[in-house]
């Protein structure tokens, strides 16, 4: 960085005495392996790796070695299970009962299988409503759905924009339910703006016009609490390598409500069989009980191996503690990039209030592109997304608020001295 303000030694030396006040984020801090020489600000996109999750999974290869095929039913969790027994770990992180999640496909065959099975042929009802901020996936998995049942994704999905100010606004959402909707599917969190949408809201005007209600909480499991079950969502998918640190194409997560439980599974595969029934190799599937049914096939055991150890050492935390972490961390970069960036064309998008936050900031800024590249070449490891916004995704198990102080400063420092108006102009690949 080539100048400190008195501005900056005031926000870094905040920042120096809330870290040394903050011995239970030292203590999980310790746990990671952070790569060095960088401030981490991308846990939104993937998770460091903890050394609960390297340890498990050295632990699952260990076994493999050992017991060969007979790991299926002699290792320590065994493998026929594991599945079950993750999906249990994670149903408090998402307010549900054991027995409404599944883990083991990718979160976008999730969606797929959720789709299958919740959508029925019915023409008066096939209009899906999205927000026009959703992860692209989950458009892609709802035109498809609809496509494969006659329905014109054209004409059946129903998109609601966000206003001037980058959001979408939960009354807009409401005003676009009728009696033709058959779905409305919103994020959580939206992975952009990093705006934290109201599901339960949401969940109860779906069901006063007679729809469903589904949700894509990938960026917000693990950083906030969910109550899906009460809240009254009939669906929902997630992955875990986000604030889970479940690792790079980590499985996905199902919700599905236990109002909906013992519909036939819309794609079937043996790993949702009834689990006393499964080895019969019948010719005709017998589905498991609840959520378990819509697996599909065989899961990634060391994948699933990764997920356990993670959420080893989350369940020792606890979603209040991280959620109040997360709070004031981005509440600390957003009070300090306020006064940081001021005049140099940044504009926050997320919003300020806690309640409608999530875990990452968004800064819109016209060279938003360029000035990523240029941070993460000094230091700074941030997040681009087309057009035009910076997410900064303070972690609240391993992010420092030095960290944080120094990403906004060196953030102003790149605009201020215009080091990125020599970067090339093309778009950079997002991850």
């Amino acid at each position: 960085m080539e100048t400190v303000t008195q501005g900056t030694r005031n926000w870094l030396q905040r920042a120096v005495e809330l870290d040394s006040t903050d011995s239970f984020a030292a203590a999980v801090r310790a746990e990671f392996e952070i790569p060095p020489g960088v401030a981490y600000l991308d846990g939104n996109s993937l998770g460091l790796c903890c050394r609960s999750a390297r340890s498990a999974v050295l632990s699952a290869l260990a076994e493999w070695g050992r017991f060969g095929v007979d790991g299926w039913l002699s290792a320590a969790t065994p493998w026929f299970d594991l599945a079950e027994s993750v999906a249990e770990q994670v149903a408090p992180w998402v307010g549900a009962y054991p027995d409404e999640v599944a883990v083991g496909a990718s979160t976008t065959v999730q969606l797929h299988q959720l789709l299958a099975t919740l959508i029925p042929a019915r023409p008066e009802r096939s209009v899906v409503v999205l927000d026009d901020l959703s992860f692209p996936s989950d458009s892609y998995a709802v035109a498809a759905q609809l496509s494969m049942r006659g329905f014109d994704p054209k004409r059946c999905i129903r998109r609601v924009p966000a206003r001037d100010s980058g959001l979408v606004e939960e009354a807009d959402l409401i005003a676009a339910l009728d009696d033709t909707v058959l779905a409305v599917l919103v994020p959580g969190v939206v992975y952009t703006t990093g705006q934290r949408m109201d599901l339960a809201r949401i969940a109860a005007a779906a069901h006063g016009v007679g729809a469903l209600m589904g949700a894509d909480c990938s960026h917000s499991v693990g950083v906030l609490p969910h109550r899906l079950h009460d809240w009254g969502v009939d669906f929902a998918v997630w992955c875990h390598y986000k604030y889970l640190n479940g690792g790079p194409g980590a499985p996905g997560g199902l919700f599905l409500h236990r109002r909906h439980h013992g519909l036939r599974p819309g794609l079937a595969g043996w790993w949702g069989s009834d689990k006393s029934r499964q080895f019969d190799m019948a010719p005709e599937m017998t589905p498991a009980a609840g959520a378990g049914a819509l697996q599909i096939g065989t899961p990634s055991i060391l994948s699933l191996a990764a997920v356990a150890g993670a959420l080893e050492l989350l369940n020792s935390v606890g979603v209040d503690r991280i959620r109040a972490r997360s709070l004031c961390l981005t509440r600390f970069m957003s009070e300090h990039a306020r006064e940081a960036l001021a005049g140099l064309n940044f504009t926050q998008v997320t919003p300020e209030q806690d309640e409608r936050r999530g875990g990452h900031l968004a800064f819109s800024h016209p060279g938003a592109a360029r000035v990523c590249r240029v941070l993460k070449r000094e230091g700074v490891v941030p997040d681009f997304r087309p057009p035009n916004l910076i997410r900064l995704a303070p972690a609240p198990l391993y992010t420092s608020y030095e960290e944080c102080a120094r990403a906004i400063e060196l953030l102003a420092d790149i605009v201020r001295s215009g080091r990125h108006l020599a970067e090339p102009g093309e778009r950079e690949r997002v991850a």
